[in-house]
């Protein structure tokens, strides 16, 4: 009784550590909880961020269709019926366990800067970085879209059913009409037509102004007449000729600071295969995308850090103080590495030390297990070529998407994809919207002290990503655990506590994933509002963390292989869906 006191008792101070800033709604806030039940299935699974999106999929599991050909299949429906998040106009990652030769590895289709692009591109006449919506909602801010060369690149590798017939379903409803979701309507109901390009003002508002509303039926004939074009012509019909064309006429005509992007830009994206970055834990091995993306060495750098501490450890140390407060340590630990060092690996010489083992002993050792640090600095990995690096000024903002994927043959994938910010650049072309991906970079490109920041803008580089689409192998070398979320950087934070509650805390798939959202990113000890659980607050500041209380709408969808079943969980604060056979 006297700890439940504390614990109302720590609602009181934490509450005085809340800005004005925490309690405003995030761009891309939860309508609240859904309550959703843990799916099992034997044969195959797929959860995916829409239901129509998820069943696209599930057609294409049935027909005998690989990992890879349900997840294409399912984003060209997510880009229709869920464009605030991902879409043509984007990019992503993919992590692939091939069952067949038991491997993995990931494709790169992050957005990669326009030639032209330099690094002052986000600063203003008087050497000040520009305010951060105007770089958001401008030409300046598109990067040339990966998604679909890192979807043909896959489908080439591991695809089984005929390129074409994975389009068909988003065909379908882009001409018959689909139901605008709550969650865009919501989104919808936030903005006006100004906010986007007047190209696509008419499709998301009516000759009044007003938002289109939940179940409104929304056609799209200029996407059907894209994706009937990329179907018959591959990807290449997305980066040269007419859809190419207009990507480059929507950004340079963009009502706001124009961009530079070009054809040659478009005709000679890449994307790229890479190996997976995995670390060992808990008898397993966890597996992600590497750099550009700052996932899976942030990630596997938390849970290498907290590995040891008994604190972590088993059904008791669920969600309590001792447990909250070693993860967020270790991630502040984690994320002062990442900020400083993490960024294209093909412009910028991440060390090769990160995740190395005498290195994290020595970085564990600055954890107390009793006491908050005050700042976390980076420290010197081995194959650090230099001291130099800058202090990192990234703004990043949630607007991405996850699929987690099972097929019948027991290939695993794990992609998250994105257009950015919610509705991207708001740029739209042959009927997709554009991402605003280069705000990714820092929008400073060298510190205080003068020296160069890793994740700066530079002609044909990738900006740094916090997307974590990550494959853990179990005991016997197969997928247990597929998982990944939407969230900006703070997708860090839910993929860390979505591994713990399921390797740590014994959780099934959805109570995982339902699970209330925390961790910090160098900063405060961040913790999810929920009305479901009370917040062990007081013992937290006991620790002298400054607790701040916020929306944190992940979207964390998981498959867990266990005891022979597949066990499926999609995240209750949106709206996606776990189907299986």
């Amino acid at each position: 009784m006297f700890r439940r006191f504390l614990v109302a008792f720590g609602f009181v101070i934490a509450a005085a550590a809340v800005s004005a800033q925490d309690m405003r709604p995030a761009p891309e806030a939860s309508s609240g909880f859904r309550e959703k039940h843990v799916v099992v299935a034997d044969h195959q699974m797929i959860v995916a961020a829409d239901p129509l999106a998820a069943e696209a999929g599930r057609e294409m599991l049935r027909r005998g269709g690989s990992a890879v050909d349900a997840a294409i299949a399912t984003e060209m429906v997510l880009g229709l019926v869920e464009p605030q998040s991902s879409g043509l106009g984007g990019g992503g990652f993919i992590v692939y366990f091939d069952a067949k030769s038991r491997s993995l590895e990931t494709f790169d289709g992050r957005e990669t800067a326009p030639a032209a692009a330099k690094p002052d591109r986000f600063l203003t006449s008087d050497g000040k970085p520009m305010a951060f919506p105007d770089a958001v909602n401008s030409g300046l801010s598109v990067g040339v879209p990966g998604l679909m060369r890192m979807l043909e690149d896959a489908h080439t590798r591991y695809g089984k059913l005929p390129w074409a017939d994975l389009f068909k379903p988003a065909i379908a409803l882009a001409e018959n009409g689909f139901p605008v979701s709550q969650r865009l309507a919501t989104l919808l109901a936030l903005l006006k037509p100004d906010d986007f390009a007047p190209a696509v003002r008419g499709y998301f508002f009516d000759e009044a102004g007003t938002p289109r509303t939940a179940g409104t039926i929304l056609k799209n004939s200029e996407y059907a007449a894209t994706l009937k074009s990329i179907a018959e012509k591959g990807a290449s019909a997305l980066y040269e000729g007419p859809i190419a064309e207009s990507i480059v006429a929507a950004v340079k005509n963009a009502p706001r600071h124009p961009g530079d992007l070009t054809l040659a830009d478009l005709k000679s994206y890449v994307a790229k295969e890479r190996p997976a970055t995995c670390v060992d834990y808990r008898e397993r091995r966890v597996c992600g995308m590497g750099p550009p993306s700052s996932g899976a060495l942030t990630v596997g750098s938390t849970l290498k850090l907290i590995e040891p501490f008994p604190q972590v450890q088993g059904v008791d140390a669920r969600m309590s103080a001792p447990a909250l407060h070693i993860v967020a340590e270790a991630q502040k630990l984690a994320f002062a590495d990442r900020n400083r060092y993490i960024a294209d690996p093909d412009h910028i010489g991440v060390p090769s030390g990160l995740l190395d083992a005498v290195y994290l002993d020595e970085r564990r050792r600055l954890i107390d297990a009793t006491r908050a640090m005050e700042k976390a600095e980076p420290g010197f990995p081995p194959g650090l070529a230099k001291k130099t690096f800058g202090i990192d000024a990234t703004h990043e903002v949630p607007g991405t998407t996850h699929v987690s994927i099972i097929d019948g043959d027991g290939n695993a994938l794990a992609m998250t994809v994105t257009i950015e910010n919610a509705f991207g650049s708001r740029l739209w072309a042959s009927g997709f919207l554009l991402n605003n991906e280069l705000t990714d970079f820092s929008f400073e490109p060298v510190d205080a002290n003068g020296d160069a920041i890793a994740n700066a803008v530079a002609g044909g580089k990738r900006p740094r990503s916090s997307m974590a689409p990550t494959i853990v192998l179990g005991r016997d070398g197969l997928p247990e655990i597929v998982t990944g979320s939407p969230g900006g950087s703070q997708i860090i934070l839910y993929v860390v506590k979505n591994l713990v509650a399921l390797m740590d805390w014994g959780l099934d798939a959805q109570q995982a994933v339902a699970l209330p959202n925390f961790g910090s990113q160098g900063g405060p000890l961040i913790i999810e509002y929920s009305d479901n659980f009370i917040w062990p607050a007081f013992e937290l500041t006991s620790y002298g963390h400054v607790i701040s209380r916020t929306t944190m709408t992940s979207g964390v969808h998981t498959i867990v292989r266990r005891n022979g079943h597949l066990e499926g969980g999609a995240d209750p604060r949106r709206e996606g869906i776990a189907l299986g056979d």
